[in-house]
């Protein structure tokens, strides 16, 4: 049975999934949101459904880890005797001529552990989504897997009809299979595999030596910036919510989406943590790819959402070819919420830009072109703000004044005033200062509960919404305001359960949610802080490490009962709330001696 018990290797081109027994389950070649050549994960209990392993004659146990501080897999695999190989996964990554090389190649290293352990190595890539199998043509120390639109290389010193045939035979000594273009290797195999892990492991060392961490918890939040990291499509600058389609969000919920895009709702909190983490590299990149969607808008609507490389058009059509994860359907590609109205993106993308102009780090600082542009999305934040729309939640069949969008719009002018000064343009700066304030009395008129002493989901609602927890770090009220400490209380009160945290409790298009939301748990956990519950918001913290897989990974959302991970996997927007909540919490490295 398919478990979110993976770990993920990539090399922010295109990424591999691989289960606690090593094998591969995902894979979208040649990038996040390609055709997966292995899709396992998502195929029911098809046993041909795409896929990659090493399989050990008596398995009796298997181990997992990654390398410290890299995004290099090692799993352990051992027969009843304590015979076992050891497969050691990672895609190349390194810098070459003051470029990155990263080649779009999966490389398995296999070693032998207490003797000869009697394996079988099978490699059975798909196309067209699961339809067929890729036809596989054998070479001298290669196999070639042929699809109308791919051709992928195989070449490895193993004996090539045994991995045609999946033969079992003794492996002797170590061994690699490098998966990857139809380029033939002009190198010793066992060197150019070697070679590509030093430097691949020396490039993830320097990375991570260059972070900037909190004192405690450190491990948790290394691998979640590593992870985060593999979210990034460098290309383009593009960070995916995810890497996988169809994960449900609870079983048999009809909930399975596609989230192999870009949300421009999560801009600003990706920003955010790349630049505490002090990954100033790939969070410029980041703002690149935003401001090239700024650069689009001319009194044109903005997406919710966009394609890795900004396309526009994602259209949705369910794939009766795969079963679906635990052959819980429907499998989805592309994703209809490119067509919703979503008036907080236009607030998102104003606070993700506003980063450059006042970082001094970066090589590309805003300057006022870019304001220009901006000054035409913060003309819809004015004009939209109170208009009814789908929400951060992305409601199919339901349109509101959600006060979350409102807010949103208020940041985005807000932030235009701040730039607007820090650039010397004090007449913009006193417009956008009173249009923010404009929305922001608007707000505080139709969203708050003066009864009840909080804020609202909607203006002239009464439900609950777990977005409101951010009315702190938005700046739109101050921690210690009696208006957000009676929201965090009236948000915890309807939406708390357990330690994990609803991202509403009413009905929806699809019935009434059932699991917890990662990313709203740690928006609690950020609020309890800031009100002075640090006790409560630790404990709550806790038991989302607990939640974590066995690699430290977190998916979208969690069982608040049994602690099972569910959606797609894995979700930058946790990796992101995790980093962000050890960073409240933990105790101050001046402090911690």
């Amino acid at each position: 049975m398919s478990t979110l018990e993976l770990g993920v290797v990539g090399n922010c081109g295109f990424s591999a999934l691989i289960d606690r027994r090593g094998r591969v389950v995902w894979c979208c070649i040649p990038r996040f949101d390609g055709d997966p050549v292995f899709c396992s994960l998502i195929n029911g209990d098809n046993p041909d459904g795409g896929f990659m392993d090493v399989t050990v004659d008596n398995l009796d146990r298997a181990e997992q880890h990654y390398e410290e501080n890299t995004a290099i897999l090692v799993t352990r695999l051992f027969d009843r005797n304590g015979v076992g190989v050891e497969i050691t996964d990672f895609a190349p990554r390194r810098v070459h001529y003051d470029r990155v090389y990263r080649p779009t190649m999966l490389i398995r290293r296999l070693r032998p552990l207490n003797g000869a352990p009697r394996l079988r190595v099978r490699v059975r890539p798909t196309h067209d989504y699961g339809a067929e199998r890729m036809r596989a043509i054998h070479g001298s120390n290669h196999i070639r897997f042929l699809a109308p639109d791919l051709t992928l290389r195989l070449t490895t010193d193993l004996p090539i009809s045994y991995v045609l045939t999946e033969t079992p035979f003794l492996l002797e000594g170590p061994a690699d299979l490098l998966l990857g273009p139809d380029v033939p290797l002009r190198h010793s195999i066992t060197s150019a595999a070697r070679e590509q892990y030093e430097q691949t492991r020396k490039y993830w060392l320097e990375w991570t030596r260059s972070l900037s961490i909190p004192y405690q918890w450190q491990d948790a939040v290394i691998r979640s910036a590593i992870t985060l990291k593999l979210c990034s499509f460098e290309e383009s600058g593009a960070v995916i919510a995810a890497m996988t389609t169809s994960i449900p969000e609870a079983p048999f919920s009809t909930r399975n989406w596609d989230y192999r895009f870009c949300w421009l709702r999560d801009a600003y909190f990706v920003i955010n943590a790349l630049n505490r983490l002090g990954a100033t590299r790939t969070m410029e990149k980041y703002l690149t790819y935003i401001i090239n969607i700024a650069a689009s808008v001319d009194n044109v609507q903005l997406q919710p959402v966009y394609g890795v490389t900004l396309e526009h058009i994602l259209l949705e059509r369910e794939v009766e070819t795969l079963a679906g994860y635990r052959g819980d359907g429907p499998v989805r590609t592309g994703n209809l919420a490119y067509k919703q109205i979503q008036n907080d993106i236009y607030g998102s993308i104003i606070l993700a830009a506003t980063q450059s102009f006042f970082d001094r780090r970066l090589v590309h600082p805003g300057n006022r072109g870019l304001f220009d542009r901006l000054e035409l999305i913060g003309e819809q934040c004015r004009r939209l703000y109170d208009r009814p729309d789908a929400g951060i939640w992305e409601f199919r069949g339901i349109a509101r004044v959600h006060t979350f969008s409102a807010v949103m719009c208020w940041a985005g002018c807000d932030r235009l005033s701040r730039i607007a000064a820090q650039l010397g343009l004090d007449e913009r700066a006193g417009y956008w200062r009173g249009e923010a304030e404009a929305i922001r009395q608007s707000i505080f008129a139709h969203a708050y509960d003066g009864k009840r002493n909080t804020f609202v989901g909607s203006f002239g609602g009464s439900e609950m919404d777990a977005s409101l927890l951010l009315l702190h770090d938005l700046q739109f009220l101050a921690a210690d305001d009696p208006k957000f400490i009676g929201t965090v209380e009236a948000v915890e009160r309807a939406l708390r359960r357990g330690n994990h945290m609803m991202r509403y409790a009413e009905q929806d298009d699809f019935g009434f949610p059932e699991h917890a939301f990662n990313i709203c748990t740690f928006w609690m956990i950020g609020a309890l802080a800031a009100i002075g519950r640090c006790g409560d918001a630790t404990a709550m913290f806790e038991e989302m490490l607990r939640c974590r897989n066995h690699l430290g990974l977190l998916s979208e959302d969690t069982d608040p009962q049994t602690g099972e991970l569910w959606g797609n996997f894995p979700q930058a927007y946790s990796m992101v709330g995790l980093i962000h909540s050890a960073r409240v919490l933990s105790t101050p490295w001046e402090e911690a001696f």
